[in-house]
């Protein structure tokens, strides 16, 4: 029986490359249908190319990728190549894959694989700047309803921002898409910073994915590797934390993670707060809740999944 149909919307680098590998791990769970890119961490060509490479090394040449957006709505492209090393991989050998991205835009597969499919069946992931689903429901609205179900990795609350002081990365880099998004009345889970920074590849984690003997699980390692002498160059101190796995791990058990219902707003007025998600609790009739929104993780779980999700590659 198949898993539940999920289109990936991405801009690898190196945790979305985690979750790539995740997500294809899990076959009878997932359906994965397509893999969508987008500019985030590096430039649109590059978060194409990586997500060929990720599909390569997985070993699911059957799944297309379609190349998005090259930059966001409205404001200047901001990349995290500072993060994520210049080519998005960190230190992954980069070659040109064997094959690349489909000539379909991805917006134009979005709409046109969300009209096909049976209504309330397709779920997006989202694990970058919302760029592609923002412009898909602009130029067609008639998509809205028959999306199941919207899971992103963005935002923060309680954990102030880690691209500006009150803003996430992946808000921050399309503020004007992610409002789009958030205002659309959709099924929308977000899981940002809060969680996120629970969910730790700490040195004793690493260790342990290190000592998996396949290419896939060698390359998870090298990647945790890079992010972990990335954050202690920087200075932002402690393990790396797996950002964009969280989506994968929730749709494969949900039961990890803690989430209450908000009323989610995205700041695209202001420069000083650009990107900030504001998160009201509160809900009511002056603010409705049109989000669910990660509060809490169970680390320990996230990780004994993360592994078993890799030694599927043998």
């Amino acid at each position: 029986m198949p898993g539940l149909p999920l289109i990936l919307d991405c801009d690898p680098g190196v945790d979305d490359a985690v979750a790539l590998l995740l997500a294809l791990a899990a076959p009878e769970a997932l359906d994965v249908l397509a893999i969508t890119t987008v500019a985030g961490n590096v430039g649109g060509g590059l978060t194409s190319r990586n997500a060929c490479l990720i599909r390569e090394l997985a070993g699911r040449p059957e799944v297309p990728v379609f190349a998005g957006q090259d930059r966001p709505l409205v404001r200047e492209p901001v990349i995290a190549d500072h993060f994520h090393g210049p080519g998005g991989l960190g230190d992954l050998p980069a070659a040109a894959p064997a094959r690349g991205p489909e000539t379909t835009p991805a917006v134009d597969y979005m709409i046109r694989a969300l009209r096909e499919r049976p209504a309330g069946e397709v779920t997006l992931a989202l694990t970058g700047p919302m760029t592609n689903l923002a412009e898909a429901i602009r130029r067609a609205p008639d998509i809205v309803p028959r999306i199941r179900q919207v899971v992103a990795m963005g935002g923060a609350r309680r954990e102030g921002g880690n691209i500006t002081a009150s803003a996430e990365y992946n808000i921050h880099a399309d503020p004007h898409a992610a409002d789009i998004v958030v205002r659309a009345g959709l099924d929308l889970v977000l899981l940002g910073l809060d969680v996120t920074h629970q969910v730790t590849a700490t040195e004793a984690r690493r260790e342990r994915i290190s000592r998996l003997a396949s290419p896939q699980a060698r390359a998870v390692s090298q990647l945790l590797a890079f992010s972990a002498r990335t954050e202690a160059r920087l200075g932002t101190g402690g393990a790396p934390p797996l950002h964009d796995p969280c989506v994968v791990l929730w749709l494969l058990a949900p039961e990890i993670f803690d989430l209450r219902p908000c009323h989610l707003a995205i700041e695209t007025g202001s420069a000083l707060t650009l990107g900030h998600t504001a998160v009201e609790f509160r809900t009511g009739e002056r603010h409705p809740a049109n989000a669910r929104w990660g509060v809490s993780a169970d680390s320990d779980a996230a990780f004994a999944r993360i592994v078993a999700l890799l030694e599927r590659y043998g």
